[in-house]
């Protein structure tokens, strides 16, 4: 059964603590599936192979994190709507959103297998990597559908308070996830294919799981009255879910477009940015379970009318986000290498090389990680509030900013010039974002 939660009562902090962690739970093992990915197919498969994978990485931002943001999207009117107490107009906005994933599933599918070996093309992606990078991407953008419902799913039990349930799922599902990686590609020798088709095989468990739960709580199945279709909720979810999916696309192609430019610096700097990168991708795991706890609370509050408690929730979970960074800066300086060395193989020397350019990105990620964790509280707070076009333009200002630093910054400092690009991207966000709350909130009380 989905364990609902109501967050308009009770001290805020502690609600969006509480309702984090599982999510921060959930979201380390949903990091398994990359992470395992990475370490079996840079152990048992090479540098290469390790390589095809770091050029992979946005590619797979790009299209799974469009359909993270529309969920997302559709989540902010699920969670007023729960906040409001209109059960009805509730299971009318989960049918809906039902509606909109299965075409958004079709498009993406079209586009995905389509579309992925000529943008590995574009980008300039080495010939020793590219077809790895393809087989590994046409199969994930083959199966896309399932992360849509997956997603979907999770997004409506978070709406409503459960964060408990896609903890379940995605732990099951990443336990799954490691068996089949290391049967498929170390057992069967299915190579970077077989990690690709190991992630989608866990993420069926996920979905399967996921609509048991939703089919046995009555207050969010809908039934048939609410699947008559209704052009008013299509366009308000839409209103929502679109620019949070355009968002995460244009986070995405920065992030391509600093891809191109790393490419062009050879596999081994591919590798040892690419291991860096997993790090990173783990600890900033919290950040995203912050940013929906608080997009949860806030929409739930913005629903019944309490917009005193979202000030507090804000100023709270502001605190909680960085006193969490500095924990997992500390995790990078002190575990950064020994944790990078597990997913590199090669000669002493080309190790001694991808552990060196980690490394450094690494402590100039762990210097400004408090900027991220804010980032992500802050955006989150702007969407339940049912802003969705400010965090889409935060999102334009760090594609700005990183594409920036790669094609100029680069030229002046080097290769770091792509780490402080990141930094720069965090940094005009968060002005942008602090700056639309106070503006959001002067008159509300």
């Amino acid at each position: 059964m989905a364990t609902v939660r109501n967050m308009t009562e009770g001290r805020p902090g502690k609600l969006i603590f509480q309702f984090a962690l599982s999510l921060m739970l959930g979201n380390i093992f949903q990091q398994m599936y990359t992470f395992m990915d990475t370490l079996v197919v840079g152990r048992c498969l090479g540098v290469s192979a390790l390589a095809a994978l770091g050029a992979t990485e946005w590619l797979v931002f790009l299209m799974f994190g469009c359909v993270q943001g529309i969920t997302q999207g559709f989540s902010v009117f699920i969670s007023q709507c729960f906040g409001s107490g209109e059960k009805n107009k509730l299971k009318k906005a989960i049918a809906h959103s039902v509606y909109l994933s299965l075409l958004l599933s079709v498009v993406l599918t079209v586009i995905g297998v389509l579309g992925c070996k000529p943008m590995l093309q574009i980008m300039g992606t080495p010939k020793e990597v590219l077809g790895y990078a393809a087989d590994y991407l046409l199969v994930l953008y083959g199966a896309v559908s399932v992360s849509v419902f997956y997603n979907l799913f999770a997004a409506i039990l978070r709406g409503v308070g459960d964060s408990t349930t896609p903890l379940k799922a995605v732990t099951i599902a990443s336990v799954c996830n490691i068996v089949l990686d290391i049967l498929f590609v170390a057992g069967f020798g299915w190579g970077i294919r077989g990690a690709a088709i190991a992630t989608v095989l866990a993420q069926m468990i996920s979905v399967g799981y996921c609509l048991w739960v939703l089919r046995n709580e009555a207050v969010l199945w809908p039934g048939k009255d609410a699947f008559v279709p209704d052009t008013a909720y299509m366009q308000k979810m839409l209103l929502l879910g679109i620019p949070l999916g355009m968002q995460n696309i244009i986070t995405a192609l920065g992030g391509v477009i600093v891809q191109s430019v790393i490419n062009g610096f050879g596999v081994i700097f591919i590798a040892g940015f690419t291991a860096a990168n997993k790090l990173y991708g783990l600890l900033e795991t919290a950040a995203s379970s912050y940013g929906y706890g608080v997009a949860s609370f806030t929409g739930q509050n913005k629903g019944a009318g309490l917009y005193d408690r979202i000030k507090q929730g804000f100023r709270e979970a502001s605190i909680l986000g960085v006193a969490t960074a500095y924990v997992m800066s500390a995790v990078m300086f002190l575990l950064g290498k020994p944790i990078m060395k597990c997913f590199v193989t090669g000669t002493a020397d080309a190790i001694a090389e991808m552990l060196t350019i980690g490394y450094e990105f690494l402590v100039i990620l762990a210097i400004f990680f408090p900027l991220l964790y804010l980032l992500y509280i802050w955006r989150a707070c702007i969407q339940g509030m049912g802003n969705t076009l400010i965090p889409m333009t935060s999102s334009m200002i760090q594609l700005v900013m990183r594409v920036l630093c790669a094609v100029l910054l680069t030229k002046v400092i080097g290769q770091s010039g792509i780490f402080w690009g990141e930094i720069l991207a965090w940094l005009g966000a968060d002005a942008l974002l602090l700056l639309t709350y106070y503006y959001m909130m002067v008159d509300k009380k």
